[in-house]
């Protein structure tokens, strides 16, 4: 009877982080009020991003990894992890969507998005910043971004064209629909800033999009190894990656950032 009543008093999630830390509300307290204090914290991270990469350089932490982002959120919820460090737009609708978290004030990372391609495809990057150049000129790139965010959001939807002749043929974009608002998915469909931005960038182009959803760690090797002519995922530009891909010209810039419990 001890066990039903205590059963009945908390949600599955809160009862699932009281037994595992056997201590209660103080257990998930949070303890992370800025950058310095993830030193020796536990920190969820979604596997091969940016904040993956620098969060392994954070003195005595330990970097928990995830396929979704959303699966870090929720290990910092139950207490699994003390912080999770995401792209700042993905934090927002998180924050959005759940009431026990929060986004600290001190941004952990400034960094750039650009399209990758296989090293060597000098000429499909001259088309691409070409289109990207003209994108931001005409305001099409401001109008996207103002969908997904802001006080517009959802006034501006992309609509491809039907006027365009795809006498160029397909690309293949490989991304991962697991990262709101640039990629996920909705009703079936793999949605966001970058679907409707690549989408313009073909437009433009007089290219058919193909859009493949794989894991996010298989977003460059698809790249490197031919399965995909170009990948979009929230890619940061990182001296590693560049080793590995060719990056169009920065179509985004923003900040991972930290979220941690209220």
């Amino acid at each position: 009877m001890i066990a039903k009543k205590i059963y009945a008093g908390f949600s599955v999630l809160a009862l699932s982080a009281l037994l595992m830390t056997g201590c209660g509300n103080d257990a998930l307290a949070n303890k992370v009020h800025s950058v310095a204090d993830l030193n020796g914290k536990k920190i969820g991270v979604q596997t091969d991003t940016t904040g993956d990469a620098y969060a392994g350089d954070i003195e005595n932490a330990t970097v928990e990894r995830y396929q979704k982002a959303e699966d870090g959120i929720k290990a910092l919820q139950q207490g699994v992890v003390d912080a999770v460090i995401v792209d700042m737009e993905t934090a927002k609708l998180f924050v959005e969507q759940y009431q026990d978290i929060e986004i600290l004030g001190e941004n952990f990372l400034d960094e750039e998005y650009a399209i990758a391609m296989p090293l060597g495809s000098m000429k499909l990057k001259d088309e691409i910043d070409t289109a990207l150049k003209a994108l931001r000129v005409n305001g099409t790139i401001q109008r996207i971004k103002s969908n997904y965010e802001g006080d517009e959001k959802g006034q501006h939807p992309y609509e491809i064209s039907d006027q365009v002749e795809r006498s160029k043929g397909k690309l293949i974009m490989a991304t991962n629909a697991e990262f709101p608002p640039f990629e996920y998915l909705e009703d079936g469909n793999i949605v966001g800033f970058d679907v409707d931005m690549a989408n313009a960038v073909c437009d433009y182009l007089g290219y058919e999009l193909q859009i493949v959803d794989m894991a996010f760690d298989s977003v460059i090797p698809a790249v490197m190894g031919g399965q995909a002519d170009i990948g979009v995922a929230a890619l940061s530009v990182t001296e590693e990656r560049q080793q590995q891909v060719l990056f169009s010209d920065a179509y985004e810039t923003t900040h991972q950032v930290i979220v941690v419990r209220k």
